[in-house]
């Protein structure tokens, strides 16, 4: 009895090793929005579904590292299902302090460049199986807003501070 639950272990775990998963890519990563106290940044993740019934996602969990240093971590929870046989796009928001991103700057030099790691792992709901994990990552560089992008207006990105007074902080 022990040999044929042994080979019947064998065999489901050889299908499920076998069997096609969802898989994910990090598209793009850019600033979204950025103040005098945060940068939010959003990561596109494209996700594929092989099976022809919706896959429901339970969470996004994320991890932001520049210079080997974890500079903000998260979850995003529910964040809707993946189509069934097709593509979904998922926007991942981080909110990341401006303070951080600003030191870590200045570690890297006078360029405002921050090289980044951005870890997400999509935990979804596979039936039968049950929760699987996708790990998925990316390796870029992202140049950070300096005080001239605040006067000059930067964009529909900036987020224009209430009181003038706060730029005192910034510095």
């Amino acid at each position: 009895m022990a040999q044929f639950l042994e080979k019947a272990k064998h065999f489901v775990t050889e299908k499920v090793t076998q069997m096609k998963k969802p898989e994910a890519t990090i598209t793009n990563v850019d600033v979204k929005t950025f103040n005098l106290n945060s940068v939010t940044l959003v990561a596109k993740v494209s996700i594929t579904n092989p099976f022809s019934v919706p896959i429901p996602i339970g969470e996004v969990a994320y991890t932001l590292k520049s210079l080997e240093k974890v500079i903000a971590t998260g979850k995003m929870p529910d964040p809707g299902s993946i189509k069934a046989n097709g593509i979904t796009l998922l926007e991942v928001v981080v909110k990341v302090p401006y303070n951080i991103l600003k030191s870590v700057a200045r570690d890297v030099g006078s360029d405002w460049d921050v090289d980044y790691e951005l870890l997400l792992g999509i935990i979804v709901d596979l039936p039968i199986i049950g929760d699987v994990t996708i790990p998925v990552s990316q390796k870029g560089e992202l140049k950070l807003p300096t005080i001239t992008d605040f006067l000059r207006g930067g964009g529909s990105k900036l987020e224009v501070p209430k009181n003038i007074n706060a730029l005192k902080n910034w510095f």
